[in-house]
C-alpha cells in the first residue's frame, strides 16, 4: 500500500480537524474535496463563503458539507482577538491592531483557530512563501516545551527504490533553518529521528551528510558536521546516528563497505540530515524531479501544534498528503 494511504487509514480512527487558509487557490479547494470524499479528516476553509463557493462551482469542485469560517462573521472572533492580543502585547501590539491583523491575514486567523482549539492543525504554502506561513506559527503556536529549535523535513517516497525504508526517507532540514550551527544540526538530527519513528514506524538510521566521509576532506564546513555528530550522540546515545558521510556512503551498502566499513548506519540510512538549507532544498527537488519521488512538505517539527508548509509548485494531491501527515502529527 502507498505510504500516504497507510497514513490516511491510521488517522481515520480518530479524525482531526485541519484548517486551510488559502481558499483563493483552486488546488486548496480540490484537496478539501478529496479529503471530504476519502473521509480521513475534517476540514475548515477560511474566507468568505460566497467567494469560496463561487470558485469551487466554476471549477466543478464540490465542497458542500465542508465547514467555512469567515473571520468577519465568526461568533468566537473576540475570543481569538483577545487571545492574540495577550500573546503579542509584549511586542507592542494594540487590541485594535490585533483585530486588524486577524481580519486581514487569513494565516494569522487560521493559526489562532489552532491555538484556541477550534482546529487541530494547519496546512498552507501553496500560495504563500514559507516565511509567511511559518512566521505566524512561530508567534502564535510557538515551540513545543521539549524542543529547542523548530525545523522542517520532507517525507520522500521514492518509487522502485531499494534504499532507505523501501524508498521512504526523511530529508531534513530542507525548508527552514538556513545555516544551522553544530548544536542546531544535532537537534535537527535527533528530532528527525523521532519524526521518522513516528511516521514510518521503523528504526531511524540517521546520516549526517557532507562532501566528506569520515575525514576524507578537511574544511570548516566538514568540522561543523563532525561536531554535530558528537553532540547528537552525547545528547541521545540511543539514536542510531553517524557521520560525516557523503550521500552514496550513507545509503548504498557497497559504497559504505569501502568508505565506512565500521559504521552501522552507513549504507542503511533512512534519515538524511543536510548541512545547510541550500543542500537540503536542492537535494529534495532533484530527488522529486529526476527520481519521480513524491515529496511531502516541508513539514515542520518542534512546534507545539502542527502547522505545515507546502511547496508553491504543489498539486492538490500533494496538499492531501500533507493534510494526512498533519492529521497524524495531531494524533501522536
Amino acid at each position: 500500500m502507498d505510504f500516504i494511504e497507510t497514513i490516511k487509514n491510521k488517522v481515520k480512527e480518530n479524525k482531526k480537524t485541519i484548517v486551510l487558509a488559502e481558499t483563493e487557490d483552486i488546488r486548496t479547494l480540490k484537496a478539501a474535496e478529496i479529503v471530504k470524499e476519502e473521509g480521513f479528516s475534517h476540514i475548515i476553509l477560511v474566507g468568505e463563503e460566497e467567494k469560496i463557493q463561487a470558485l469551487a462551482q466554476s471549477n466543478q469542485v464540490n465542497i458542500d458539507e465542508i465547514s467555512i469560517i469567515n473571520p468577519k462573521t465568526f461568533t468566537k472572533f473576540n475570543e481569538l482577538k483577545e487571545a492574540f492580543y495577550e500573546l503579542r502585547k509584549s511586542k507592542g501590539i494594540t487590541l485594535e491592531e490585533a483585530e486588524k491583523i486577524l481580519l486581514e491575514n487569513k494565516l494569522y486567523f487560521a493559526n489562532m483557530l489552532v491555538k484556541c482549539g477550534y482546529a487541530d492543525g494547519l496546512v498552507a504554502g501553496a500560495v504563500n512563501s514559507s516565511a509567511d506561513v511559518l512566521r505566524p506559527a512561530l508567534q502564535i503556536i510557538k515551540t513545543a516545551p521539549e524542543s529547542k529549535i523548530v525545523s522542517s523535513f520532507f517525507l520522500m517516497d521514492v518509487p522502485n527504490c531499494e534504499y532507505g525504508a523501501n524508498g521512504i526517507f526523511v530529508y531534513s532540514d530542507c525548508g527552514m533553518v538556513q545555516n544551522p550551527t553544530s548544536e542546531e544540526l544535532a537537534e535537527i538530527a535527533i528530532t528527525s529521528a523521532k519524526t521518522f519513528q513516528q511516521l514510518v514506524g521503523e528504526t531511524p538510521k540517521v546520516a549526517m551528510l557532507s562532501h566528506s566521509t569520515l575525514g576524507s576532506a578537511k574544511h570548516n564546513d566538514v568540522e561543523k558536521v563532525v561536531k554535530a555528530v558528537q553532540i547528537a550522540k552525547e545528547k541521545d546515545p540511543e539514536v542510531e546516528l553517524d557521520g560525516e558521510f557523503q550521500f552514496d556512503a550513507a545509503i548504498v551498502p557497497s559504497v559504505a563497505e569501502k568508505k565506512a566499513p565500521n559504521s552501522k548506519v552507513a549504507g542503511h540510512a533512512n534519515v538524511l540530515v543536510f548541512p545547510d538549507l541550500d543542500s537540503g532544498n536542492i537535494a529534495y527537488k532533484i530527488t522529486e524531479r529526476l527520481a519521480h519521488a513524491k515529496a511531502y512538505g516541508p513539514i515542520t517539527q518542534g512546534l507545539a501544534k502542527p502547522v505545515n508548509d507546502l511547496s508553491r509548485g504543489c498539486n492538490e494531491f500533494d496538499i492531501v498528503g500533507v493534510i494526512a501527515i498533519t492529521a497524524y502529527q495531531c494524533k501522536n
